[in-house]
């Protein structure tokens, strides 16, 4: 199944350059096959190629895929990026695939990445989007000081949970998801959140929870978080 998106494909018959090149150039489709489509907010669309171009392929909607995909969850991950940007990139890359809705860069206290590159990571997330066929793409907002982070969402009724590395009292994650509704995550840096930073979040509502035994490496305890969310949604 060749995948592409057009984030206005309902009112703008075209794929975007980066998509047409792909689609004519390297995958060397032609006019009159079909391909899917993917508008990026739900929608997933059976189409065919009219006027093939590098450029600015044209394309016909044939089929509207109704209810493929549609989560019955809303996850938001706000991480501190890694100091080596590729290790954020592969949790990016893989937590899209999971399934997230919202993913924010936070700046720490003890954070070692201050700046992030979110056309890159735009794109990371559309490639990954395709590859797992979700309709849906992630929001990635930019990035945020957790002070700031933990303002805007002190008043949100939602689900909210702080992970660390404290010896303090903190709860399985595992039983501390519920099924539905919506999740904020915070993961802090590769030297933790600081303490301080952790009694603001309990201050704001958030859990302090515990996500396994092990110590987690930043990344994976971002991905460890999400694939907890998904399965305890599944069950």
């Amino acid at each position: 199944m060749n995948i592409f998106y057009s984030p206005n494909i309902c009112t703008t018959p075209f794929l975007p350059e980066e998509e047409s090149l792909h689609c004519i150039k390297v995958l060397r489709l032609n006019k009159g096959d079909l391909i899917h489509v993917i508008d990026g907010v739900g929608g997933l669309f059976v189409a065919k190629i009219i006027e093939p171009h590098p450029k600015k392929t044209k394309i016909e909607i044939i089929e509207v895929i109704n209810d493929y995909y549609v989560p019955n969850y809303q996850l938001h991950l706000a991480v501190a990026p890694t100091k080596n940007i590729d290790r954020f990139e592969w949790f990016i890359e893989k937590a899209t695939e999971i399934g997230v809705s919202q993913i924010t860069p936070l700046l720490c206290r003890y954070s070692e990445r201050k700046m992030v590159k979110s056309d890159r990571l735009e794109k990371i997330i559309i490639s990954a989007s395709k590859q797992s066929i979700k309709p849906y793409i992630p929001v990635l907002n930019p990035m945020t000081s957790f002070a700031d982070f933990l303002n805007n969402y002190k008043d949100v009724n939602t689900q909210k949970f702080i992970a660390h590395c404290y010896d303090i009292p903190k709860l399985p994650f595992i039983k501390s998801c519920k099924k539905g509704g919506n999740v904020i995550v915070l993961i802090g840096p590769e030297g933790d959140f600081s303490m301080e930073e952790v009694n603001d979040a309990l201050k704001m509502g958030f859990i302090s929870v515990s996500l396994g035994d092990s110590r987690l490496r930043t990344e994976t305890a971002g991905i460890v978080a999400c694939h907890t969310v998904s399965i305890a949604n599944d069950l």
